[in-house]
């Protein structure tokens, strides 16, 4: 009788037996939620390493950072609910419930588009520059999540939202009219993060500037110039400007004459071509196309030459070139072949007069 009173004994509405009932429940989940995070969830983790696949890491977070304590604080809503509350604190404890989970919920999404964005990224980006375009667009997406979860929240805890999106849009096509310019430097960063026209370490042309990629920013990119100065464009400049990307260049078309005098031989002439073309052929890595004598100069005989350097490195062409210079220019001596050179021939007739 004496156990059968004690717990029939009343405290704030509730019997001491509740209170043991909602407390064993308590216990009891927490120490399984316990037992789940500290063995099941190691088996877990060995057997999703084990699957050929690049979301485990993912899929361990989140059950670990986000998963882990919503099953705790669901346990402890679960407990109070054996106890009989007043409708005012059930109503706050539903909405502290409501909240959390909304919350915790929003940090998933996030925490599975910032992984998504950075798969999309490995693929072509290198660390320094993934790091600079996650800055910016994890920022935007976050805070997009957010504003998209707080009106969904405010909606169903019951707040008349209609006038905020109401004065919201009215703001919204002001700030735009303000702001028209930093907006489509914003829509031209989504173009050049999707589209990829260039990338930072790329070596671009844009207009008659030409420079190295540093930076690509939510409103501008900046470019360091070969002599030494940073070129700050906007975007909008860029998307809507003609690009050349130098670094997206497999290999580079090379084309160049040289000019011979008339006083040449027919025989030489012939070999000007054989000549070059060995030599070019020589170089392993170059890809020979054509060489033709093209037209009749002024005061020279034009040959052009067309081969391939199977290099983007503007280094590498100019040795290159500078190689074959040198060669053309050794043989020709050889075989008694001169330069043109500009030259005027007079022409000086003499008159005599009879007597």
């Amino acid at each position: 009788m004496t156990i059968n009173l004690l717990l029939d004994y009343t405290i704030m509405g509730n019997p001491l037996l509740d209170y043991c009932i909602a407390f064993g429940f308590f216990t009891l989940g927490s120490l399984s939620v316990f037992i789940f995070k500290y063995y099941i969830l190691t088996k877990l983790k060995l057997w999703i390493n084990a699957i050929p696949t690049n979301v485990s890491g993912l899929i361990i977070s989140v059950i670990e950072t986000y998963f882990i304590p919503v099953f705790y604080f669901s346990i402890f809503y679960l407990s109070l609910k054996f106890l009989v509350l007043s409708s005012k604190f059930e109503h706050i404890l539903d909405v502290m419930i409501f909240v959390v989970l909304t919350m915790f919920s929003v940090r998933i999404v996030i925490a599975i588009a910032h992984y998504s964005l950075q798969r999309y990224l490995q693929t072509s980006v290198d660390s320094i520059q993934k790091k600079d375009q996650l800055k910016g667009i994890s920022g935007l997406v976050s805070f997009a999540i957010w504003m998209i979860a707080i009106m969904f929240l405010l909606d169903n805890l019951g707040v008349k939202i209609s006038a905020v999106v109401a004065g919201l849009g009215i703001g919204g096509i002001a700030v735009a009219l303000a702001a028209q310019a930093v907006l489509g430097d914003l829509f031209s960063y989504f173009v050049i993060f999707f589209d990829k026209p260039f990338e930072s370490g790329d070596f671009i042309m844009v207009g008659d500037k030409i420079g190295v990629v540093e930076h690509i920013g939510i409103k501008t990119t900046r470019i360091r110039a070969l002599s030494g100065e940073q070129l700050v464009f906007s975007n909008t400049d860029l998307t809507n400007s003609r690009v050349h990307n130098y670094k997206r260049m497999e290999r580079r078309r090379v084309v160049f004459s040289l000019g011979v005098t008339y006083q040449i031989a027919p025989e030489q002439l012939k070999k000007i071509t054989t000549i070059v073309k060995e030599i070019i052929t020589m170089i392993d890595t170059t890809t020979y196309d054509r060489g033709h004598f093209a037209s009749y100069g002024d005061s020279s005989l034009n040959f052009e030459f067309v081969y391939y350097v199977n290099s983007d490195d503007y280094t590498i062409y100019m040795d290159i070139q500078e190689s074959i210079n040198m060669a053309i220019f050794e043989a020709f001596g050889k075989e008694g072949i001169e330069f043109a050179y500009p030259t005027h021939t007079l022409f000086i007739r003499k008159n005599t007069e009879e007597v």
